[in-house]
């Protein structure tokens, strides 16, 4: 028989496995089942009220589940003019949906919401298996609570899809810290490219930190670490890599124009548009130059309090700093414990998520909306299931500890219920002053249990008490989000804001361009905000499809679309779609199957909005900006002379925004020129089988 010697490599493996191999206690599944019920029945719940959603992205699951190379491509119609501006990985659970069960707002965003289910069980899984049931089930809570993650899981933007596969990156990450096993270090590598497929660069974001805390902590000698961290970044080249050497080797006759870049070039969108080009402003084809962090950019000033001011603030940083003085305090427990140490790794898992995306969404200078801010929650739920359940274990280790971390514990309860009062204030919500002071009678109460003899019961009290209080603020702007319908390319969470601060995207355009863009850019209607608008309260959604996600007609106003729910319109729609009439509708689809468009349009929003309604292929002339050069004016005749496209549909050409192409500018000129223009209900159209 032999044996193996033990090592503190070993040994260190045994240690950090002991969560996972004690056994559960017998309320650990149920209460888990009942955060993961409790959360499909939130993000479910009202699903429909959003009707087509972003009708950009629902254009695009439209033409996947119709044609397959859509579905690869992204493109936004089914006759393959141009994709989206982000890589398909996000669309296809959807258009496979869809493909199943029909085109409709519930086929359409049942798979997100079941994304956000399957990221609080996987963010659960990742916490658990370094710390207690506690910790697990707090982390599952912040994060569920959080109003952004709840919007955003009910909605059709790639955040969803990109926040799970990060939140799985994290899992595999824990997984190879505990036992460094190569195979976890290859899965995270390939959910990281999976989920660049889905939103590029920011995929990228939470690298340093994940990459530290397998290089610091893997029970395995460094070389192979280092042979580890190789093979992952191979995982991710090999499962993104596929898709872009696709789009980059396939004859550009033989797929769609890659939205957002001006050369028909994935890597040029990658890097530029969608890349770099967020960090220095610079960014060719946008609507608006970029922020460059000054008070007249429409991304909202730069700066480290960015994501505190305004109606940001409301998204996902209610429990920021408390996760930061728990993330220090427990760096600090855990510095002198072995190299291998777990609970150490995970901390700075979570905790390297947070801050380095925070400090990224703080400090970019291109397009920047209020809703990217949840990239931040599973970091921010990480740092405080850990926090919170670590320091309360290791309290009761000596009483000189114990004193010095309950005090910790108290003040972050002490610092979430103000800031918590500065959030509600903004709203003027009546939960403001409930949770200041019961947040600070739970704070004293749990501080004071530190030097109360037999003080376990007021301990516990207090500790449940502050749970609750922190989490009320945050899921009392979730209960709101979750009535509402949401309808456009900008949202946000939450009721509106009253503050004199720049209120930054989805909330006004901010600095210095008012509540809304529509009244200096062109045409476009504004951005009133929840409480504005109409004074009876009717629902309002003009950029709502003019029929129903099931077929049934005209669909109504989102219900509770009041105000910011229908966001505004630029440029006659790039940024918001438009309303279309049957009649309208009618008229696209007679004689629809002769042609492979049955119109083309300027702007993506615009196509989007027409090609719903009708259910036929619309061509968004120069993508999401109608800035795009596709097509040229020279192809988009050729396609006029090939009897390919019906009818030209005017509105929404901005020219050339910020050194795009004008080609649309172009496109339209030539259509005036040339055809007899009609207007059916208000809207101007051209028959381009008539000269």
């Amino acid at each position: 028989m032999t044996t193996t010697a033990s090592t503190p490599e070993t040994a260190a493996v045994s240690e950090t496995r002991a969560p996972e191999r004690q056994r559960r206690p017998r309320w650990e599944l149920p209460a888990l089942g009942a955060l993961l019920v409790v959360t499909a029945f939130t993000y479910i719940w009202n699903l429909g009220a959003s009707g087509w959603a972003n009708a950009f992205y629902s254009a695009a699951v439209q033409a996947g589940a119709e044609n397959w190379t859509a579905f690869l491509f992204g493109s936004s119609d089914a006759g393959n003019s141009i994709t989206v501006d982000k890589p398909p990985a996000f669309l296809w659970l959807m258009a496979l949906s869809v493909r199943v069960f029909g085109l409709n707002t519930w086929a359409m965003l049942i798979p997100q919401a079941l994304l956000g289910v399957a990221t609080t069980a996987v963010l659960y899984a990742a916490v658990r298996r370094v710390s207690t049931p506690v910790a697990a089930l707090l982390a599952g809570v912040a994060f569920a609570s959080t109003p952004i993650v709840a919007l955003m899981f009910r909605y059709n933007n790639p955040d969803a899809m990109l926040v799970f596969l990060l939140t799985l990156t994290a899992y595999f990450v824990v997984r190879a810290v505990q036992d460094g096993r190569t195979r976890w270090m290859l899965w995270a590598g390939v959910a990281i490219g999976f989920a660049f497929l889905t939103k590029q660069l920011q995929a990228f974001v939470v690298l340093p930190g994940f990459a530290a805390a397998y290089l610091l902590a893997a029970p395995v000698p460094l070389r192979r670490r280092l042979r580890d961290g190789l093979l992952a970044v191979a995982a991710i080249i090999a499962s993104a890599g596929w898709w872009v050497a696709l789009v980059e080797l396939v004859p550009e006759s033989w797929r769609p124009y890659v939205g957002g870049s001006q050369n028909d070039s994935f890597l040029e969108l990658t890097f530029g548009y969608n890349g770099l080009g967020r960090i220095t402003g610079n960014e060719t084809g946008s609507v608006t130059p970029g922020g460059g962090g000054g008070q007249g950019s429409m991304w909202g000033s730069t700066g480290i309090t960015r994501l505190l001011d305004g109606e940001i603030g409301g998204q996902a940083s209610w429990l920021i700093p408390a996760a930061v003085i728990l993330m220090v305090a427990l760096l600090v427990l855990t510095w002198r414990r072995p190299r291998t140490d777990a609970l150490r790794a995970s901390v700075i898992v979570w905790g390297s998520w947070m801050l380095v995306t925070f400090l990224v969404f703080s400090f970019m200078s291109g397009i920047f909306h209020a809703y990217y801010t949840v990239a931040l929650a599973p970091g921010i739920a990480g740092v405080i299931g850990l926090g919170a359940a670590e320091l309360w274990r290791m309290r009761g280790e000596s009483a000189r500890r114990g004193r010095a971390l309950t005090i910790v514990l108290a003040g972050a309860v002490m610092v979430t219920a103000v800031w918590a009062f500065v959030l509600l204030g903004r709203n003027e919500s009546l939960l403001r002053w409930p949770v200041l002071v019961l947040g600070a009678a739970s704070a004293i109460g749990l501080a004071a249990s530190a030097w109360v003899p037999d003080s376990r019961k007021l301990a516990v009290r207090s500790a449940v008490a502050a749970v609750v209080v922190c989490l009320a603020g945050p899921t009392s702007y979730t209960v709101y989000t979750v009535q509402q319908g949401y309808t456009g390319s900008i949202i946000t969470a939450g009721p509106a804001v009253q503050s004199g601060s720049m209120r930054g995207p989805g909330g006004g355009m901010g600095g210095g361009m008012g509540d809304g863009m529509g009244g200096g850019m062109g045409g476009g209607q504004g951005m009133p905000q929840p409480g504005a608008g109409a004074a009876d309260g009717a629902d309002s959604a003009p950029n709502a499809p003019g029929t129903s996600p099931d077929g049934s007609g005209t669909q109504p106003p989102s219900a509770g679309s009041a105000g910011r729910r229908a966001e505004g319109r630029m440029g006659g729609g790039l940024l918001g779609g438009t309303t279309v009439s049957d009649q309208i509708t009618e008229m696209l689809r007679d004689d629809s199957t002769a042609f492979r468009w049955a119109a083309a349009t300027t702007g993506s929003q615009n196509a989007a909005s027409y090609q719903l309604a009708a259910d036929v292929p619309v061509m968004p002339i120069g993508g999401f900006n109608g800035s795009d050069p596709f097509p040229t004016l020279q192809l988009f005749q050729q396609y006029v002379d090939d009897g390919e496209i019906h009818f030209y549909i005017a509105g929404g050409s901005m020219g050339a925004p910020n050194g795009g192409s004008s080609a649309s500018s172009e496109i339209e000129s030539w259509v005036q020129q040339n055809f007899a223009a009609q207007t059916i209900d208000g809207v101007t159209v051209y028959d381009l089988t008539q000269r």
